[in-house]
């Protein structure tokens, strides 16, 4: 028997106390749903979204202020993927453009240069939105607008850290048994930071990527760990133990951390990075964006903790489907909303 088959075999097979994992990234979200691993597992071991996806953990105060810009003369509001169908507490941002706003979206960070370098007499505000993954990518860009002399692009920054809103889960829920820490992040952060977090916490982080095989090993090995804090990285490929000391340092210069509105949870101290003081030209107003307002019956805030699985929500595969998404949750593809309603999972896992 070869070794992945007796860790299917294994997890199957489990018989033990119910042990709850939790993934804190989009992407494994994605992932699991992708390679149906729910159906792999014991009905013991439950699998749980947290907080990982950028879009989903978006307050809608941001959503507001982009609408608001891209209703603005002369100004034009740039953005990647999902965040344009995420409704802010009236509009979202394909309404907005639908409404007359302006509205781009782009498929490569240095477009927002190659744009406002062709149009000097329109402004451009990039939605700055992402985890310690993008974060470097936004740094990019401010460099090499400064480099260029470009000042007709600006940043509207909602930019969050995976440590605190992770600490955050802990102290607010009693249902997490392991995590499986975000492979991207770690990349940048590092393992060591996760090694910390389970100091403190008491339980067990397994680091891991992003195919089948490497999540299976990712659950297995959480389940070996329960009720011992401890690290394991299973993405020694990419991953080291302080990251990427290039991207830290480029996120350094540009960036400082700041507390973080994140949809559901509130105000969680020291959970951002926003803009530092020198380069306040550069902002379009991120600073106070913390109102955030749910549609009636949206159940997004228990399901970003883990309190309930998606398909628990009144709402979901009901008025609420990918096509007339209610929750950010089942707008964006890394959602786990979205990803329960595609692979017609149940709450089994």
């Amino acid at each position: 028997m070869d070794r992945l088959q007796e860790i299917k075999d294994t997890l199957k097979n489990y018989k033990g106390e119910t042990i709850r994992f939790m993934e804190v990234c989009g992407t494994h979200t994605a992932a699991i749903s992708e390679n149906g691993i729910p159906g792999m597992l014991s009905d013991n071991i439950k699998l749980i979204s947290g907080p990982g996806c950028p879009v989903c953990v978006t307050v809608t105060a941001v959503i507001d202020r982009l609408t608001e810009l891209s209703m603005e003369e002369n100004t034009t509001v740039l953005t990647f993927g999902d965040l344009i169908r995420v409704k802010g507490s009236k509009y979202s941002l394909a309404d907005a453009r639908a409404l007359g706003g302006s509205v781009e979206m782009l498929y490569s960070p240095m477009d927002a240069i190659r744009l406002a370098l062709e149009h000097k007499d329109r402004n451009y505000v990039f939605a700055a939105i992402g985890f310690e993954t993008t974060t470097p990518v936004y740094a990019m860009v401010l460099e090499e607008a400064i480099k260029r002399d470009v000042h007709n692009l600006k940043l509207l920054t909602s930019l969050k850290t995976m440590p605190q809103v992770i600490r955050w889960v802990c102290k607010n829920t009693n249902n997490v048994d392991g995590f499986i820490a975000p492979g991207h992040v770690a990349v940048v952060t590092g393992s060591d930071v996760f090694k910390e977090l389970s100091e403190e916490t008491g339980i067990p982080f397994v680091v891991t990527g992003f195919e089948g095989p490497q999540l299976l090993a990712a659950i297995y090995a959480l389940t070996g760990m329960k009720d011992k804090a401890g690290i394991k990285n299973l993405y020694r490929s990419v991953v080291t133990e302080k990251g990427n000391l290039e991207a830290k340092e480029a996120v350094d210069k540009f960036f400082e951390p700041c507390d973080a509105s994140w949809r559901g949870m509130g105000l969680i101290p020291g959970s951002g990075m926003r803009l530092k003081s020198e380069y306040a030209a550069y902002d379009a107003g991120s600073y106070g964006l913390d109102e955030d307002h749910m549609p009636p019956g949206c159940s997004c805030a228990r399901v970003l903790t883990g309190e309930i699985a998606p398909n628990e929500c009144p709402l979901f595969g009901k008025t609420c489907t990918p096509e007339d998404a209610h929750g950010a949750c089942m707008v964006s593809t890394e959602g786990s909303c979205y990803n329960y309603y595609i692979s017609g999972r149940t709450s089994k896992n």
